[in-house]
């Protein structure tokens, strides 16, 4: 009697995952769009339960049902590794945001000086932080969690699996997208918030390389998330502080980055990991 091999599951199709992105999509930009428009959606929305069970529950389920985990397969891989690519990534391309930020400052500055004036404004998000600021610190590593767990584990992370080759690619869609349904910067500073945004495009390029280049790990980058995020809430508490707290992170990532660079033997491992996941073959015909 011979053993029969385990069957392998086929990765989901192109279709699920079109499907649960743009469910997900939609969830997260429903909190934006439907309370203005529809008062009794406040039921919903005006709550944090609710608004977490549509804006991470929604989209949590039609991944799982749609793709199903084998993109988050690899979730706690190669976590030295991980550390080294995640803050290092997390550091240049932070220190690249600043740079850039700063060049677009200058041009608006010289072009439209009442809308950098609008930088000074904080988001709704962070003065909703202000009554109790330390459950939004906290809260901060849960959402990030979650959010890189959607955002780097499965839309990232399917064309991973599917493609590596293609990884840069999949890597600038998936922040583009997560940068685009942060709706919020547009409705805060309004011409201005491509500053903003553009430095969430490349916090996403840093969390995506640091996934890719681990071999999957998320772990890392949900903390970095996490961090990143607990940092501006906790400027309601004291804002040099957290400006510290925030460009300390970002100094240890570029002094990661400065020794990796000068360590000659270092090298980055293949992505292995992300090879598609294999049908197995059908048995011979007697």
């Amino acid at each position: 009697m011979t053993a029969t091999a385990p069957t392998i599951p086929a990765p989901a199709s192109v279709r699920s995952y079109a499907l649960a992105t743009a469910i997900t999509v939609a969830a997260v930009v429903s909190q934006y769009l439907l309370p203005e428009r529809f008062p009794a959606a406040l039921v919903v929305y005006g709550n944090l339960p609710g608004d977490l069970a549509v804006v991470y529950g929604i989209p949590l389920l039609a991944f799982l049902s749609l793709v199903g985990v084998g993109p988050l397969r690899t979730w706690n891989a190669n976590p030295g590794r991980a550390a080294v690519e995640g803050l290092r990534w997390f550091g240049l391309l932070s220190l690249l945001a600043l740079l850039l930020s700063i060049v677009l400052l200058i041009i608006y500055e010289v072009v439209d000086p009442s809308a950098v004036r609008l930088l000074s404004k904080s988001v709704p998000v962070v003065q909703g932080a202000a009554g109790d600021p330390w459950f939004w610190i906290a809260l901060s590593f849960a959402v990030g969690a979650i959010e890189e767990t959607i955002f780097r584990g499965w839309v990232f992370g399917y064309w991973l699996g599917r493609n590596p080759a293609s990884w840069r690619s999949a890597a600038a869609m998936s922040s583009l997208l997560f940068a685009g349904v942060h709706l919020y910067y547009w409705s805060t500073y309004g011409v201005i918030a491509t500053v903003p945004l553009l430095m969430l495009v490349l916090l996403g390029l840093a969390f995506a390389w640091g996934m890719a280049l681990s071999g999957g790990n998320l772990v890392v980058i949900a903390l970095l998330h996490g961090a990143f995020d607990a940092s501006s809430f906790y400027s309601v508490v004291n804002t040099n502080v957290a400006l510290g707290l925030h460009y300390g992170l970002v100094l240890l990532g570029l002094v990661v980055a400065a020794v990796v660079a000068l360590r000659s033997r270092y090298s980055r491992p293949p992505l292995l990991e992300f090879r598609s996941i294999p049908v197995p073959p059908p048995p011979p015909i007697a």
